[in-house]
């Protein structure tokens, strides 16, 4: 298994962001998802869904949807693992 951090962002209150990342290899599985970096309360509440497009026969795109759940800015990474 392979994981890194892709991006970081930050979100105002209540805010939804898309990102995206490309020429990921098709036959790679890759499992997406964003971690808070900065501490809401009891911690940073985000939620994120993620959307796959296919660059072309050997290449994806995915868009990683990011929505913060609080009513204080959140930083936050995208974070990837591969798992073959």
């Amino acid at each position: 298994m392979w994981t890194g951090t892709q991006f970081t962002g930050s979100l105002a209150p209540s805010a939804t962001n898309s990102w995206f990342t490309f020429n990921w290899p098709s036959d790679w599985h890759v499992v997406w998802y964003a971690v808070p970096t900065s501490p809401y309360g009891g911690g940073a509440q985000i939620e994120w869904s993620v959307t796959v497009a296919r660059g072309d026969a050997t290449h994806t795109t995915y868009w990683i949807t990011v929505r913060n759940l609080t009513a204080q800015t959140v930083n936050f990474e995208g974070r990837f693992a591969v798992l073959n």
